[in-house]
């Protein structure tokens, strides 16, 4: 039993370093060629489709009960539905709501929002990080924070006094819709 902790036999381990190989030029290629979205972590939906595809190459790689072919395909698929799914939300608002959260504002002009922020699960300090992230050390200095979609605060400073119109414009143009 102890003699398998560092090393079983060579088989195994060929099969492991040949399948890693595979696996990651597989991953790498198809990454590639579907665009910065497969990887990124955009939305609760891209973050669970990019940690399957993790399990299912480190599946592929260790379990010698999975064929390459099975493992190739099981990764494939996964790609692909990403790709349909989003092309759909893209499309679709009704369906791009179904599958992805709406941004919240957990803070606005001065006041923590303790309802939203039960709702989001998010604590205080957690806000006042995002804060102290963007160098802002006063919460006078804030117009909002949102919570976003991608599961990030996002923290919109006031305006300052010799901003002009159209700056204060824009910032209302991103909170007005969450509102």
């Amino acid at each position: 039993m102890m003699d398998m902790i560092f090393f079983d036999n060579i088989d195994k381990l060929g099969r492991i370093v040949l399948t890693t190989v595979m696996v990651y030029v597989l991953i790498v290629t198809v990454t590639k060629i579907s665009g910065k979205r497969s990887t990124s972590q955009l939305n609760n939906f891209d973050w669970i489709v990019t940690v399957m595809i993790g399990s299912l190459g480190a599946s592929t790689i260790l379990l010698k009960d999975i064929p390459f072919v099975e493992g190739v395909s099981s990764i494939l698929v996964l790609y692909l539905l990403q790709f349909v799914v989003t092309k759909y939300a893209s499309v679709s608002p009704q369906f791009s709501n179904f599958i992805l959260s709406e941004p919240r504002i957990v803070f606005y002009q001065g006041q923590f929002l303790p309802d939203a922020m039960r709702d989001e699960r998010l604590t205080r300090q957690e806000i006042e990080c995002a804060m102290r992230s963007e160098g802002i050390n006063s919460f006078d200095d804030v117009e909002a924070i949102v919570f976003e979609s991608d599961a990030k605060l996002t923290v919109i400073p006031k305006p300052s006094q010799t901003d002009d119109r159209s700056a204060s414009s824009n910032v209302s143009e991103t909170i007005n819709p969450l509102m």
